[in-house]
């Protein structure tokens, strides 16, 4: 990175001081050129107004510029007048004037280069008292060519000081800049499966390396949260799967050793395989139903329900089903859903068997929808054990069961996955889930549905 934007000030140097150069250059000879160019007019308005190359051209009238030398040859080339004798001769100037001209220069005037000496000059023909004369108009720039080299080794001096310090400074102030990050990167090299508890110190000063910081130390969080819930998925997944295939194997020995000579042993285990096996399906089926839901694979065929139809057939079901429990449909109103059926029944069905699970019997499990504006208000009440308030925002993550000894003592037993289940079929459809629960005295599921517009 230090190499990289050296190089790229180097290069911004590099064209900076080219470009001051070029202008410094442009600047002289646009000024000689101009002198020349005023000279040439002065003196051929005089001419025009018929003075004598005597009179025109005087040194005292300051027609030519200071600085401007004027020539004048005949058409044999004899020098007629000159102001200046120190200047080489017109031979010189034209032996040694180049073929070229640099694109700064002005147009018309040419470049003599003598040694030391640099001269711009000009040729002018006229015809003055019926005889043809040519106007030499030289000026030099030999000091402005010293100064121009002068200024060259200055700022090449300066390009090349100006570099080694932007390196040196580029060096120590990306080391400084970059600690953080490569404290990151040691940190990230260290972080492991097993190990995902560490997390990169966040810097104090609020810049985007802190904003990178708490980013990374977020994304960690929640890759150790997935961790962590895949892990306890895996063993939960592992624990509910060993129950049945050790019930399985055990009635398999009992069945090897005494099942041909007794029948009623033969019995009881067929139905205690058959029934563990029963577990084992849905068990295998709800696992497969979240896989899918994980992976986004879980198709849904949404389409215009009228949703008081749907419960109410739900409910009547329900209570065909359910013999040690008051099962009522209350209120329902009517009101248009976009959804799929069948999901919107697994949901339902999900609460409703939860409820007949955790209520005593005798007890009472209800329904009703009410509309309220663009949605409908869906409440599964039961009469239940109830779930304690820092367990409910838990009953809906997966293998998540409520005071395990309480339920087992109670008869009730299950995966924990079912909630799970509702949970996601509820977000897929913009379903809100709320819930009101005491224990001892029942647990209130409120479901807010969105209805179809227009």
């Amino acid at each position: 990175m230090t190499a990289l934007y050296a190089s790229l000030l180097f290069v911004l140097l590099m064209f900076t001081m080219s470009c001051m150069g070029v202008g410094i250059y442009y600047a002289i000879y646009h000024q000689a050129g101009h002198e020349i160019d005023l000279s040439e007019q002065q003196v051929m308005r005089k001419l025009e107004d018929g003075a004598d190359f005597s009179e025109a051209l005087r040194p005292d009238d300051g027609f030519v510029l200071p600085g401007v030398v004027l020539r004048v040859t005949d058409i044999t080339g004899r020098v007629v007048f000159e102001n200046d004798t120190r200047f080489p001769s017109v031979e010189e100037v034209a032996e040694h004037t180049r073929d070229w001209t640099p694109f700064w220069s002005e147009p018309g005037l040419s470049i003599a280069d003598l040694g030391n000496w640099i001269i711009y000059h000009k040729e002018v023909t006229i015809m003055h008292g019926g005889s043809l004369y040519t106007l030499h108009f030289l000026r030099t720039i030999t000091a402005e060519r010293t100064f121009l080299q002068h200024v060259q080794q200055f700022l090449l001096l300066t390009l090349c000081g100006g570099f080694i310090i932007a390196l040196a400074m580029g060096y120590l102030v990306s080391c400084r800049i970059l600690l953080p990050i490569r404290t990151m990167t040691a940190t990230a090299r260290k972080i492991e499966i097993e190990r995902m508890d560490r997390r990169i110190e966040v810097p104090e000063a609020k810049d985007e390396l802190t904003e990178l910081a708490v980013t990374f130390n977020h994304m960690l969080d929640r890759l150790q949260e997935g961790i962590t819930q895949q892990q306890r998925f895996v063993s939960d997944a592992s624990h509910e799967l060993r129950t049945p295939v050790t019930v399985i194997l055990g009635y398999s020995d009992l069945l090897a050793r005494w099942g041909q000579s007794d029948a009623g042993v033969l019995r009881e285990g067929i139905a205690s395989i058959r029934s563990e096996a029963e577990n084992m399906q849905q068990l295998i089926e709800k696992l497969l139903f979240l896989a899918r839901a994980d992976q986004k694979r879980q198709v849904l065929h949404r389409e215009p329900l009228e949703f008081s139809e749907l419960l109410g057939d739900v409910m009547k079901k329900m209570k065909l089903v359910t013999k040690d429990h008051t099962v009522a449909l209350l209120r329902n109103d009517e009101g248009m859903v976009y959804a799929d059926q069948v999901m919107l029944r697994q949901m339902m069905r999900v609460f409703l068997e939860n409820s007949t699970k955790y209520t005593p019997k005798g007890g009472r499990i209800t329904a009703e929808s009410e509309r309220r504006g663009d949605h409908l208000r869906v409440t599964f009440a039961d009469t239940g054990i109830g779930i304690a308030p820092k367990d409910q925002k838990k009953v809906f993550e997966r293998f998540y069961r409520v005071d395990t000894s309480r339920t087992k003592a109670e008869g009730v037993s299950g995966t924990g996955l079912g909630l799970s289940i509702a949970s996601w079929i509820a977000e897929q459809h913009g379903i809100e889930i709320s819930m009101d629960s005491d224990l001892g005295k029942g647990t209130r599921i409120h479901l807010d549905i969105p209805l179809v517009k227009g």
